[in-house]
């Protein structure tokens, strides 16, 4: 069995040259008119990718449903027991199991789990993948009954969560490949941006910060555009105004459309752009001015023939407080048994290497505005608070204008260095989780000194429990700008849901095993 991953190395013309340098540092901004005489061939990986994904989920099915079958009946020959008045004769779990194998496969497909508007981003894909799987064992038992076959339990039981954790982690391993691809540029689809200048420029940006995304921006039309321009702080090719389109989309191979503003383009122009695109082979995305705002909150509503978005307002309910209190109270009582050795010799060894207290006490603002005493590990000198006001007047190479870091600040002692390199100074917090004051997932304990700048829509932070560690760690952390930061935080806070704390959290285990930024 092979995959075939090669890059599709044809027709590469100076325009689709210049739109693979989009994002270099070292490319120059385009200076002359791309040339529209020769169509770009498009890279089929869209196709590619599915083909290996096919591959891969028969492999996990087959692994999987055969080898439970071995592990429960062994490598004889045994059968399907059917009931005196079934009209089914006895069938062979080797023959059971391969159709079961082919529904399987089936199934994944029917939900489009392969589909190249849920893979590599988001959590739909593996959310097709479970519910695929659990309505097609609900069916097996559902038949099994009306025809009096029986199935032994334990062979749908273990292959059932077996099968699901498999496809999971191979689609997993699919996302990582697919992730550096990206980052190199492919594996992505070529977006040609159309709308105002403003807008373009923004929904740009958005894209070059998330290469994993999977979407790369080629070229823009925009009004009054003139080809050979470039998208003012950007190296993004101009291919012409709103109306030339169909032009540029030809100059630039591009396969998607994203409308980013719909004041310079009227309702039939729009139309117009939708019917000129090649059915499955080119999309049409339009992208609203509102952002941060999660799938579980939009819902397209037709009405009187117009795709209306509606928005839901956040909703905070007991129901959700009371799980994610109830998820962070146990895993932070079992994170401190299991824990227990490493924090001990922690504190020896703060305690040995410097002088001061063992634990480092600081005031900050939580729920609702109230504030709470968080506990860390000192990582510092006992004076830090007294060397604040002149470091902060030193030139920083970290944080922001609001977050004062430092990613070589001389108050961190040696054993808080290494401390903060894998974040153990962080460890105490798990006690404030147990109290209530703190949760492990959630937006940035600030300062009250902070507090004291934010802007009024800053506060809705405060809707949420702080956490040990949150959106705005996993995405930047130092390098992040505060306005970054804060909008990490409300996106955090307006779109919660249990599964987004588990992948939080799953992705602050990777950063500590690997860590690259100090700073904290």
């Amino acid at each position: 069995m092979t995959f075939d991953l090669r890059e599709d190395a044809s027709g590469a013309g100076p325009d689709e040259a210049r739109a693979a340098n989009v994002h270099s540092e070292s490319a120059p901004p385009a200076a002359t008119a791309p040339d529209t005489s020769t169509p770009h061939v498009r890279d089929p990986w869209r196709a590619r990718y599915r083909r290996n994904l096919v591959f891969t989920d028969l492999a996990s099915l087959i692994w999987v449903v055969y080898g439970t079958q071995i592990l429960w009946f062994g490598l004889g020959n045994a059968q399907l027991a059917a009931g005196r008045d079934s009209r089914i004769s006895d069938l062979s779990y080797w023959a059971f199991s391969a159709i079961l194998i082919v529904t399987w496969m089936w199934a994944l497909a029917f939900v489009e789990s392969r589909s190249d508007r849920v893979i590599g981003t988001g959590s739909a894909e593996y959310v097709r993948i479970a519910d695929a799987s659990f309505r097609l064992f609900g069916a097996v038992a559902i038949i099994a009954f009306l025809v009096q076959i029986d199935v032994a339990r334990g062979y749908l039981l273990v292959s059932l969560p077996l099968g699901i954790i498999v496809l999971f982690f191979t689609r997993w391993m699919w996302r990582q490949w697919l992730v550096v691809q990206r980052s190199r540029g492919r594996y992505s689809a070529n977006v040609l941006l159309v709308g105002s200048l403003h807008s373009v420029t923004q929904l740009a940006s958005e894209f070059a910060r998330t290469p994993s995304a999977g979407y790369r921006v080629v070229g823009a039309c925009v009004p009054n555009g003139k080809i050979a321009d470039v998208i003012p702080g950007t190296r993004i090719p101009v291919m012409g105004h709103v109306g030339d389109v169909t032009s540029a989309l030809e100059a630039t191979g591009a396969d998607t459309v994203a409308i980013t503003s719909a004041d310079e383009l009227p309702a039939d122009k729009v139309k117009q752009i939708s019917w000129s695109l090649e059915a499955g082979r080119q999309h049409l995305v339009l992208a609203p001015s509102i952002v941060d705002i999660a799938g579980p909150r939009l819902h397209t509503r037709p009405v009187a023939g117009l795709p209306l978005i509606h928005v839901e307002t956040p909703k905070f309910s007991r129901g959700q407080s009371f799980l994610k209190r109830s998820v962070d109270l146990v895993a932070a009582s079992v994170g401190v048994v299991l824990l227990s050795p490493l924090l001990i010799f922690l504190v020896v060894a703060v305690r040995l290497s410097s002088e001061g207290p063992v634990f480092f006490r600081q005031t900050r603002v939580g729920f609702r505005g109230r504030e709470f005493t968080m506990i860390k590990f000192r990582s510092m000198v006992v004076n830090a608070e007294e060397l604040l006001a002149q470091l902060a007047a030193q030139q920083r190479d970290a944080g922001n204008e609001v977050l004062f870091k430092m990613r070589n600040d001389p108050r961190v002692t040696p054993i808080g260095r290494i401390m903060r390199k894998y974040s153990l100074d962080e460890l105490p917090q798990l006690f404030n989780v147990i109290g209530g004051s703190m949760s492990l997932v959630g937006p940035r304990p600030p300062l009250p000194s902070e507090v004291a700048v934010y802007a009024d829509h800053v506060h809705r932070r405060f809707l949420a429990k702080p956490g040990i560690t949150g959106l705005w760690q996993v995405s930047g952390r130092s390098s992040l700008s505060w306005e970054e930061s804060v909008r990490l935080d409300l996106s955090y806070v307006e779109n919660w849901t249990l599964l987004s704390d588990f992948v939080i959290l799953g992705r602050t285990a990777r950063a500590a095993l690997a860590p690259g930024d100090t700073a904290a």
